[in-house]
């Protein structure tokens, strides 16, 4: 059953029509053939998602890098959102997120020895990334968002669904979330569902099942996320990592810049009694102003200096590593949570890591055959 709508956005409801006319009458076009898709001779996997806001892309695609990276030479391609930098760019572990985006530098850290390429343009960056140099050529392209960018045809389509934001009782934008009609989906091998409660029952699993009302060549998969250990943002000015139950000790500064800070929020009120969030948009670059009221707010709170810690997301970190202007008394006080991508069952994981593989493994002797030629 459709959830019901805020009364602003039912008076919406005649603009998301009309977006869905004109979606509707582009994928036709695609599907046509009347507008050109490219398709490649190497494996470029998309994921992305039919929705806007989070629904845990970044913690995807690093776990895709993981699984491949000790086989395969891996790149990521992604539109670098937000960045202020425009064209082809490839990331450094020393570029700044406002150059190339907070996300693929984020990917570029964790994993350097991955080609990390910025461009809107994703055909023409595919293009570029085969034209590397053969020996440092990759073997498959990661597409970071790229569902709805159909000019290329990707090897394999992974679609994300937020558990918390079910697709099937979604609407179009502007009325509600959904970027394309739901029938998008269809184009998906894959599709997972993130965010889950590590309880769901046989029934809940069911509910999404009948929602989605997927196609038999289609998988269906369940992820949750596993949160790390406090970490420091500033080793160098303070190199102690907090274990979970230290948080119990202390008041909790939260501070996001990500598109749905919920879940963590939930995850953190069952580690400390003293928790203050502060949401900012997703992909923020934070300014003097967002540091000092951050700072105030602090002020207010009348406990030991000591006892105050600020956390945030992995990819708010980024950011924070980029900011010049902050005090040695901040940066010893920031953290952040790292997450990674958890199957909730261990077959699935299996099946998963499986069907990837042999996706992989299947354009391989075309690609060698085609770096002997380019030597």
């Amino acid at each position: 059953m459709d959830s019901p709508l805020p009364e602003i956005r039912r008076s919406l409801l005649p603009l998301s029509w009309l977006y869905g006319i004109g979606v509707n009458i582009r994928n036709r076009l695609f599907d046509a053939k009347i507008l050109k898709q490219h398709k490649f001779d190497i494996p470029v996997i998309c994921v992305g998602n039919i929705t806007v806001g989070g629904t845990g892309k970044t913690p995807h695609i690093e776990y895709l890098i993981d699984l491949l990276s000790s086989r395969y030479k891996v790149a990521v391609l992604s539109r670098g959102y937000k960045r202020k930098s425009k064209g082809f760019k490839i990331v450094d572990v020393v570029s700044k997120p406002q150059d190339v985006g907070d996300e693929p530098l984020q990917i570029k850290q964790k994993f350097p020895e991955a080609l990390v390429v910025v461009d809107k343009n994703r055909r023409s960056a595919i293009e570029k990334i085969q034209s590397i140099d053969v020996e440092e050529r990759p073997d498959v392209i990661l597409l970071d968002d790229g569902f709805q960018h159909r000019r290329v045809m990707p090897s394999l389509s992974i679609l994300l669904v937020d558990s918390n934001r079910p697709v099937y009782e979604d609407k179009l934008l502007p009325a509600g979330n959904l970027r394309e009609p739901l029938q998008g989906k269809d184009r998906a091998s894959i599709v997972i569902v993130t965010k889950c409660s590590r309880d769901m029952q046989p029934i809940d699993f069911r509910i999404y099942e009948n929602g989605l009302d997927l196609f038999p060549y289609q998988d269906l998969y369940f992820t949750t996320f596993d949160y790390g250990d406090i970490t420091p943002v500033f080793p160098e000015s303070q190199p102690e990592i907090l274990e979970p139950g230290d948080l119990r000790k202390k008041h909790v500064f939260l501070v996001t810049g990500i598109a749905s800070p919920q879940p963590l929020i939930e995850k953190l009120e069952l580690k400390t009694y003293n928790l203050y969030p502060k949401s900012f948009p997703d992909h923020h670059f934070f300014k003097e102003e967002d540091i000092e009221e951050i700072k105030q707010e602090m002020g207010t709170v009348d406990v030991d200096d000591d006892d105050k810690i600020i956390v945030t997301t992995e990819k708010d970190a980024i950011r924070f590593r980029a900011l010049s202007f902050l005090d040695e008394g901040f940066k010893k006080r920031l953290y952040y949570i790292p997450i990674e991508v958890i199957f909730l069952e261990k077959t699935e994981k299996e099946s998963f890591n499986k069907k990837i593989n042999k996706h992989v493994r299947s354009y391989q002797t075309n690609i060698r055959l085609s770096k002997k030629q380019d030597r």
